[in-house]
């Protein structure tokens, strides 16, 4: 029997040897391979479930509805998904819900308010996670919060706010609807009077039109565009402000509340608000997830951003598209848990200031 020899030296291998070899080799490029029809047989025929931290109808939800019907395309096995909306302080229920409750497996999914990944500086007493353990998917988009009024509002500018009230619409604590305007009240003197408890968007847009509330005192540029373009088509809102350091490209001639500051507490205080901005809007898994599947589901949404047909109905929807993949949002993370104590004591004695008028 004529033993095997090696290429470049010509001489004699063992059978063992070389056997050993061919299989290591073999098992080398069948690895990926593998690992890909293991994740397509787990995935096939399951319902998976994404968890909406909003109500129904809001701007989350929408996006995160539209998000689905795509993403099921690229998820290999290409499973259903079925969307619940479980609303509550700005997504903390919903995240305290999926991190201590839901499969680790890769089948729940969630997405968050933005304000979710402060909750565990500004409301610890109940949050229920470890926002470092999350497992980002990917977001879809970074938004502009706007102040924006009824046409017949008194109010034109952010310095008409110091001296004018304005009655502004909102959901809960820990959103944005709450959470900036009480801050900027707190802070900076502006006179937002905030009517709370909406259930979502849609009914405080109803109650502006009632003219029970005068606007949003802050909301998702987004969020307007998407439900109300017909409000912008025939100018019966005004936008007075946007909530950022600086003033976005998109909105050169309205004035940034980062102008109105003048002290560096102000500033660290401001910066730390809006800086959960960056996070857009957030679909994450609870921990443990198998690492195969997250690289599944996060390839999937990363693919979804680029198909043709969800920027096609995104673009119908009025929604921007602007992703960030999910392990870019790891690095956000730490940096929002690195926010000096003191810093974050001042935003919380500002929301509890703010909360009592």
């Amino acid at each position: 029997m004529t033993m095997p020899r090696n290429t470049k030296t010509g001489r004699a291998v063992p059978f063992s040897i070389a056997l050993v070899a061919a299989a290591l080799t073999g098992l080398g490029f069948a690895r990926p391979v593998h690992a890909q029809e293991d994740v397509a047989a787990f995935f096939k025929d399951k319902q998976l479930k994404m968890v909406v931290g909003s109500a129904a109808g809001d701007g989350y939800d929408l996006n995160a509805r539209m998000l689905i019907r795509h993403l099921v395309n690229h998820i290999p096995g290409k499973p259903s998904i079925v969307i619940q909306n479980q609303p509550g302080a700005a997504s903390v229920s919903m995240t305290n819900a999926l991190y201590n409750g839901a499969p680790r497996d890769g089948t729940v999914m969630g997405a968050a308010i933005n304000g979710m990944t402060t909750a565990p500086l500004v409301t610890p007493e109940i949050v229920k996670f470890d926002l470092s353990k999350l497992i980002w998917v990917g977001s879809t988009n970074r938004d502009i919060q706007i102040t924006y009024v009824w046409h017949t509002a008194p109010v034109k500018t952010p310095q008409d706010l110091l001296t004018t009230e304005l009655l502004v619409g909102a959901t809960s604590a820990g959103t944005t609807h709450v959470d900036y305007p009480v801050v900027a009240r707190a802070l900076l003197g502006l006179k937002f009077k905030l009517v709370s408890g909406y259930p979502g968007t849609g009914p405080v847009h109803i109650a502006i039109e009632r003219g029970e509330v005068q606007g949003f005192g802050a909301n998702g540029w987004l969020a307007l565009k998407a439900l109300k373009s017909d409000w912008l088509a025939e100018n019966k809102v005004r936008i007075v402000m946007q909530y950022g350091m600086e003033r976005s490209p998109q909105f050169p001639d309205v004035p940034a509340i980062g102008e109105l500051l003048k002290t560096e507490e102000d500033r660290q205080a401001i910066e730390m608000m809006v800086t959960r901005l960056q996070f857009g809007r957030p679909f994450f898994l609870p921990p443990d997830v198998p690492a195969a599947r997250v690289e599944a589901l996060r390839r999937a949404f990363d693919a979804t951003m680029k198909d043709p047909a969800y920027l096609a109905e995104a673009e119908k929807a009025k929604l921007d598209v602007a992703p960030m993949k999910g392990e870019e949002i790891g690095p956000l993370v730490a940096k929002v848990l690195a926010t000096p104590p003191a810093v974050v004591a001042r935003v919380r004695a500002a929301l509890s200031e703010g909360a009592k008028k």
